[in-house]
């Protein structure tokens, strides 16, 4: 496959493949194809479910031993969308506050396995965002449904995806895990 730019973001974990893409594809002309190289097993999802956000043409992804050889195609400027964001946001300081109501809430991580293991929110609900797509029915509608990453990026993402599903009640927790001062289980 040609391409006309080869990102290099070996060794980086979320959100920086994905900072690292959007600020490349910026110089890149409409219709040319870049090649992402990670190693987070994650960006695969996530590199998907941005460029379906942005319009960019996900075109696939190849591994290479540890690497992952993501292709992306900037969008024509009528492919182009303005970057959607999840409207309804929750922060950190509201979460622990519904948690230590007891209040009748899904807690959705939707970080790696090997995340969520390290350290997650008791009774957090672990769906990778990749598996989300094939997984949501394991969710209750009736529910308010607050989705959690490491840093606020994925979990965008799977609000927005959730709510396009016709899931009434979704946050997106900002900023993620990474700030997370309640209490962690382990499962590693």
């Amino acid at each position: 496959m040609n391409v006309n730019k080869v990102l290099d973001a070996k060794g980086l974990s979320c959100p920086m493949p994905i900072v690292k893409t959007k600020k490349e594809m910026t110089a890149l002309e409409p219709g040319q194809v870049m090649e992402v190289q990670a190693t987070d097993k994650g960006s695969t999802a996530d590199i998907k479910a941005w460029a379906q956000s942005t319009g960019n043409h996900y075109l696939g992804t190849v591994e290479d031993g540890d690497t992952l050889k993501h292709y992306l195609r900037k969008a024509t400027e009528e492919e182009e969308k303005v970057e959607a964001k999840h409207p309804h946001v929750t922060d950190l300081g509201d979460l622990q506050e519904k948690i230590k109501g007891n209040e009748e809430i899904t807690i959705l991580d939707v970080r790696e396995p090997a995340e969520f293991a390290f350290g997650h929110i008791p009774g957090a609900v672990n769906i990778p965002l990749g598996e989300l797509e094939n997984r949501f029915e394991e969710l209750d509608k009736n529910k308010e449904v607050h989705i959690i990453c490491r840093t606020g990026n994925r979990s965008d993402l799977a609000a927005q995806k959730l709510a396009g599903k016709g899931y009434p009640n979704v946050r997106n927790v900002v900023p993620g895990m990474a700030e997370w001062k309640g209490q962690l289980n382990q499962s590693h």
